[in-house]
């Protein structure tokens, strides 16, 4: 398929742009991360069309797809690289950055990308008029210490967005994605309460260390093991504004995940 195509099959279900922030209420947000799939270009058309049942829920929560990330330079001799206006000409307006896959967590054979780097690109995707979803997150031995080391490792990934995110006027253009490393791709899920209680502490940091119209308006979704039958339980937590799915977002699954939250 095309990359003509695929764009327009993607925002024809998916609403490439993310939608505004309605009053205090905020809309709630899931997206699929195909990270390095498919394989073969042939398999596009079935990947897509887990996506086509979204449109029945599209007035009640934002669907998107994110299946790459991108640099802070633009285009030119930056080879291995995808720039913010390629991007835009494909037909997207979303990026994904900050995955522990890129921040090192997995061992991949490339450099880790640091916080400042995050901030760097952060602020390019949305002077380029880009939205962002920014993905933080602990490994195990740091959950098993508990919920304020897990807070610090956070905000540790937040502290260098700060001045951003006090300067963004549009809150809806920056999705922060919490996904605990330990429950990524292992088919363990952090319970509702573990997920709430931390995306929580998330807001309430957000809160003093940017400003209260913020934290009430900023939408953290959950990612780590997310499934159909794991989201509407998720789902009922106040603070979990949806979802950033990896392997099920591959699935017919996906719609009942989305499916779950706007409820």
């Amino acid at each position: 398929m095309s990359a003509s195509k695929l764009s327009f099959s993607l925002s024809r279900v998916a609403s490439a742009r993310l939608g505004a922030v309605r009053g205090m209420a905020r809309k709630p947000i899931v997206g699929g991360n195909w990270k390095c799939n498919p394989a073969t270009a042939s398999s596009l058309p079935e990947l897509v069309s887990n996506f086509d049942g979204c449109a029945a829920y599209l007035d009640k929560c934002d669907v998107y797809v994110a299946p790459q990330n991108c640099n802070f330079g633009g285009c030119g001799a930056y080879t291995g690289e995808m720039a913010v206006d390629q991007v835009k000409d494909m037909g997207m307006d979303t990026v994904l950055i900050g995955h522990s896959e890129r921040r090192g967590e997995f061992g991949l054979p490339t450099p880790a990308e640091s916080n400042a780097l995050m901030a760097t690109k952060l602020a390019y995707i949305l002077e380029h008029g880009l939205s962002c979803v920014f993905c933080i997150g602990e490994p195990l031995p740091i959950r098993e210490q508990g919920i304020d080391a897990v807070l610090a490792e956070c905000v540790s990934q937040l502290e260098d967005i700060v001045p951003i995110l006090k300067s963004l006027e549009d809150k809806s253009r920056v999705v922060i994605a919490y996904e605990p490393v330990w429950a990524i791709g292992t088919g363990v899920t952090a319970s509702p309460e573990q997920a709430q209680e931390t995306h929580k502490a998330i807001r309430d940091w957000i809160a003093g260390a940017v400003d209260q119209k913020t934290a009430d308006e900023i939408r953290i979704q959950y990612g780590g093991s997310a499934n159909a039958a794991n989201a509407p339980d998720l789902s009922a937590m106040p603070d979990i504004d949806g979802f950033l799915v990896g392997g099920a977002s591959m699935k017919a699954e996906f719609v009942d995940i989305v499916a779950a939250i706007a409820k």
